[in-house]
């Protein structure tokens, strides 16, 4: 009897240190810590950090712990391509996965595919990080700028049909995809009847902004597309505001977070009109379990509600786990052909995969920023958006034919 329980414990201990001993499967996150986007960037370590600390309390990812390395891109393409390159390199990450601007992501993306490792693509919208420069290791969980211009336009359509447009767009990848294709889809894109002007990227002034919106409230618009994002956005429109233009124009923000909601305030915000791929409101209107479970943990642990970028992260994580083990392995190639097609439902309804270029199909929500008096009366005062439309992924993506015609005119092979 004493030799059973003394090999009963000798096994237990066993037990113990192997699960203590296990070697932690590293994942790096890739974001900016300082500069315009840092609350982008912020939001994304929130809801990464989350999902890994809920992973490892359940046992980690085939027996193995995740561990989070982070750092610091600054906004800056050249230095979220050496921070992927070191972490790949010097701490040995299976996987990476950030990014806020998009030229970012893409230069941080062919780091990670010179050493064979996957880069997940957290807030990334310009159409060319899955299109024209797309690649097999450059998966992107968002939407794109042709995903929310085709929403946003259906919206638009109905509601602003034949009217005057301007547009105000960072002069960067991003901004010249998202004018584009709301251009397009709208059918403004004759610039002499819907004029616009480009605001400096990454170091725009307020004179710039101011410039730009004293030219749009010159222009009889009565649409004024503001394709900016995090802290520009946010400088615009304080002086969009501070010169009466939000009460004389409908404001549309192509891609609205509600990070960059809450650094505005819902006073300035009112009425404001955007895209998004996920809102915390979402689970809750609609009804999704395990999105609802994510709201209630993040606001819990942070004493906040997440943002589309913490809910794109802590998504990654999971995808990634989930990868791993239906392939039974971290090795890329594997990883790729268990990615590639598979769909899933998580925090809203169904996504997938697609295959032919890596992009995250889903559906697409445009939102209205409700008063301030409703705002403010969730216990975070963040209940900003109102679902006003929404359509399906597959309606809202490029179609293979559509694809091939960028990666054509781009002299891209058309496979990734």
């Amino acid at each position: 009897m004493n030799f059973r329980k003394m090999l009963f414990s000798a096994c237990l201990l066993l037990l113990a240190c192997t699960t203590v001993s296990a070697e932690a499967l590293k994942i790096g996150l890739n974001y900016p810590q300082t500069g315009r986007y840092k609350d982008q960037g912020l939001q994304q370590r929130l809801g990464a950090f989350l999902a890994v600390d809920e992973i490892n309390d359940a046992g980690g990812v085939m027996g193995r712990p995740l561990e989070l390395v982070i750092r610091n891109t600054r906004g800056e393409p050249a230095r979220g391509a050496e921070n992927t390159a070191e972490m790949i390199d010097r701490d040995g990450v299976k996987m990476v996965f950030g990014g806020v601007s998009s030229a970012v992501a893409i230069a941080s993306g062919k780091a990670a595919k010179d050493r064979d490792r996957l880069y997940f693509g957290t807030l990334t919208y310009s159409n060319a990080t899955t299109g024209s420069e797309g690649h097999s290791h450059m998966f992107r969980e968002p939407y794109n700028a042709w995903m929310t211009a085709k929403a946003l336009s259906q919206y638009l359509s109905q509601n602003h049909n034949d009217e005057k447009y301007f547009y105000i767009t960072a002069d960067y990848t991003w901004g010249w995809s998202v004018e584009e294709s709301v251009r397009k889809f709208s059918e403004t894109e004759d610039t002499d009847a819907h004029p616009g002007v480009k605001t400096p990227f990454p170091r725009a002034l307020i004179s710039d902004f101011r410039d730009a919106l004293e030219k749009a409230a010159a222009s009889d618009a009565k649409v004024l597309m503001m394709v900016l994002f995090g802290d520009d956005m946010v400088r615009a429109l304080n002086v969009a505001y501070e010169m009466g233009i939000t009460e004389e124009m409908q404001v549309v923000v192509p891609n609205l977070t509600l990070g960059m909601a809450r650094q505005v305030g819902p006073t300035i915000m009112e009425g404001i009109v955007g895209g998004s791929p996920w809102v915390w409101n979402v689970p809750y209107e609609l009804n999704y379990p395990r999105g609802k479970e994510f709201v209630e943990a993040f606001s819990k642990r942070y004493e906040m509600r997440p943002s589309t970028a913490a809910a794109s992260a802590y998504s990654i994580v999971y995808q990634y786990k989930d990868a791993v083990e239906r392939a039974g392995t971290t090795n890329s190639r594997k990883l790729i052909g268990a990615l590639e097609g598979h769909r899933y439902t998580f925090l809203k309804d169904e996504q997938y995969w697609r295959e032919f270029d890596h992009q995250n199909v889903q559906t697409v929500y445009v939102v209205k920023v409700k008063p301030r008096n409703t705002i403010v009366a969730d216990e975070y005062s963040s209940d900003y958006f109102n679902i006003i439309d929404s359509m399906p992924g597959d309606e809202a993506a490029q179609t293979r034919e559509e694809w091939e015609t960028r990666r054509r005119k781009a002299g891209k092979p058309l496979a990734l």
